[in-house]
């Protein structure tokens, strides 16, 4: 393994006796990790019905090592239902560390491709709101996707500078994660490539960046909510030091424990010039102690009181660049609009047929297009967003067509008209690949109308009846690619 000398150097000042360890652990498989998606289904039943063998992650409750040199996981229709996320198991380690708790309201700064955003997401069960941002227009396409594949529809998903959301969200949250851009050391072992990118752009690059992200994201926390700081590398200057950075900055932060577990590792406040003995309680995570890659994480606190937003508004000149901090405001009273107004009669059909409660006020159309948002919103005008809300459908010539986001949200009891297919059913496997159905043994041609395909009762997409013939309106870009 061919590492850059200066890196190996550092590595051999933070592992000294470790070091040779560290380095055979480069021999050894990358491991490959799925966590259950719980807001579909529970670890007891999914272990139940799971095509292949599992181990637990010790220190993840949904979380598992499979054998990804034998097993396909992405290849299989559970994963279409949603029921799992592929993620690598040091990567799990934040989003479960950061104790999100019903109704609050979270930002994920760094959500593509959506890993940690899914978990946020369904530990708040359809309650509160995620707002998953990703710089990247791009990358925040596919981040879209995976929280629509896990079935979240309380959400927005937007495409920003972090610094650009304040205005809209200062003191909003009450949980956010970072997980910063960093230099990736941690992923040495796990992608080779990872080695070149960093000898282009390594930890002095990232560290601006970090400081940059998690000082703009302490604007838009609550008094008394927490951040999550996490990378994927090992440098002191993106750990320690960042977060010693937030300390200076920020007076009315502190750092708390997290849940341990036997092979995390203390922080390092010898690696910063405070020597802050707080930075004990953050987290790494080492490849040669611990069945995963690097990780850091540090989970902090925001002062009930005296938050220094407060202070930034009485004396603004005192705090460069944050005059504007509350121009907007939080802005979180109830929309106006389309909600207030009486719902189109096809719209107020359909959701006749649904087994779930929807607030009028929460209605949001925009054109042809139906979203249901999640309730207190600020305004929104001015920056990028790609969805808010659950996308329901489209309005169409007197008639409304449901969305592929809506029937991923839904669960099987919900809605009046099921398909329900064991997953050896070969029409699974055609559904999903965009054709028609032959349903004649399991519905009457005179039920016709929109039904919802299941597999083992876990919903997989829409599909209207004609005759004996299911129409499939399965999303043309989620479709199964045979390889």
């Amino acid at each position: 393994m061919n590492l850059p000398s200066a890196f190996e150097e550092k590595m051999k000042y933070l592992l000294g006796t470790e070091y040779d360890d560290y380095l055979n652990c480069f021999d050894e498989p990358r491991h490959y990790g799925l966590r259950i998606n719980t807001a579909k289904i529970s670890v007891e039943d999914f272990l139940k019905i799971s095509p292949w063998p599992l181990e637990k992650v010790p220190w993840i409750h949904n979380g598992f090592y499979y054998d990804g040199e034998n097993c396909q996981p992405a290849k299989h229709p559970y994963y279409y239902a949603g029921l799992y996320y592929l993620q690598e198991p040091s990567a799990m380690t934040p989003a479960d560390r950061l104790p999100i708790e019903p109704g609050d309201r979270v930002l994920d700064v760094c959500a593509a491709p959506g890993g940690k955003a899914t978990e946020l997401g369904a530990r708040l069960n359809g309650t509160g709101v995620l707002a998953a941002n990703d710089l990247s227009t791009s990358r925040a396409k596919g981040l879209l996707k995976n929280i629509e594949l896990m079935g979240i529809g309380n959400v927005l998903v937007l495409s920003e500078e972090p610094g650009k959301l304040i205005p809209y969200f200062t003191e909003y949250f009450d949980k956010i994660l970072i997980d910063a851009p960093c230099s990736g050391e941690g992923m040495f072992r796990k992608d080779r490539k990872m080695i070149r990118a960093w000898e282009e752009h390594g930890p002095d690059y990232f560290s601006k960046i970090q400081r940059s992200i998690i000082t703009q994201a302490a604007q838009m926390l609550r008094p008394g909510g927490m951040i999550l700081y996490s990378t994927c590398t090992f440098s002191p200057e993106e750990n320690e030091q960042t977060i010693e950075y937030l300390l200076k900055q920020r007076p009315d932060f502190d750092i708390c424990e997290m849940e341990g577990y036997e092979g995390f590792s203390q922080g390092l406040p010898e690696m910063t010039d405070s020597g802050d003995e707080r930075l004990r309680h953050t987290v790494r995570i080492f490849p040669h102690r611990m069945k995963g890659e690097g990780h850091f994480l540090a989970l902090l606190r925001k002062k009930e009181t005296g938050s220094l937003e407060e202070e930034m508004v009485a004396a603004p000149s005192t705090y460069p660049g944050a005059g504007s901090c509350r121009k907007s405001g939080a802005q979180t009273g109830a929309r106006t609009g389309a909600g207030r107004k009486k719902l189109p009669e096809e719209l107020t059909s359909f959701l006749a047929d649904i087994n779930r409660q929807f607030d009028p006020d929460r209605m949001d159309i925009r054109g042809d297009k139906v979203y249901y948002m999640p309730e207190g919103m600020p305004a929104l005008n001015g920056i990028r967003f790609l969805r808010t809300g659950l996308f329901l459908g489209e309005l169409k010539k007197k008639r409304f067509e449901p969305s592929q986001a809506f029937a991923m949200n839904l669960k099987k009891e919900e809605y009046a008209r099921i398909i329900d297919l064991p997953v050896s059913d070969e029409r699974v496997i055609k559904y999903l690949k965009g054709e028609t159905l032959d349903v004649e043994d399991l519905v009457s041609a005179k039920e016709k109308g929109w039904y919802l395909v299941c597999v083992d009762g876990y919903p997989l997409g829409f599909g209207k009846l004609a005759g004996q013939v299911l129409k499939n309106k399965y999303l043309p870009g989620w479709r199964w690619q045979s390889v």
